[in-house]
């Protein structure tokens, strides 16, 4: 922005969506955060890492891949590793096809917590998110959020959207 422009301000209806959005954006993630720790013991990014992994081809992933998919940084992804391992529910190991990585791997107690995990975590989203809103309302949603996130994030390599879906 040039130093003698105007700032583009938002209109009313303008910040009326924003403080909206805003509010989604902070209080979502504590709602589905509270139901995963009251019902599961996990954290809600504990709960990304494993349902990644179990929806992934023999339920393992390079950690780099795995950190982009649960929307979190390698050190962070590493500790939260390190504590699910603790619990028997992660196994790491380094990438026999290229040493510089190394896989994480959801071990079978891991898959009966994601079993176990699952059905309330995905009865929060329906309450929070999809009841609230008609079918064509969801549909609306997820074309937003598309292009939020091609804005936001033009380069994203994260396979989490697939564009036909």
């Amino acid at each position: 922005m040039e130093a003698d422009s105007e700032p583009r301000w938002l209109a009313d209806d303008e910040r009326e969506t924003w403080m909206s959005l805003a509010g989604v954006l902070m209080r979502l993630p504590g709602v589905l955060d509270a139901q995963l720790q009251r019902d599961a013991g996990l954290t809600h990014f504990e709960y990304l890492v494993l349902s990644g992994l179990s929806m992934s081809e023999a339920h393992t992933m390079r950690m780099s891949d795995l950190a982009a998919v649960a929307e979190g940084s390698l050190p962070r992804l590493s500790q939260v590793v390190s504590r699910l391992e603790k619990r028997g529910w992660v196994r790491r190991r380094p990438d026999e096809t290229d040493g510089r990585y190394t896989l994480a791997t959801l071990t079978e107690d891991g898959w009966a917590k994601v079993v176990a995990t699952a059905p309330g975590h995905v009865e929060a989203v329906r309450q929070f998110v999809f009841d609230p809103l008609t079918k064509a309302q969801q549909r609306q949603l997820r074309e937003i959020g598309r292009r939020i996130m091609g804005a936001v994030a033009p380069n994203d390599r994260c396979p989490r959207v697939s564009e036909g879906s």
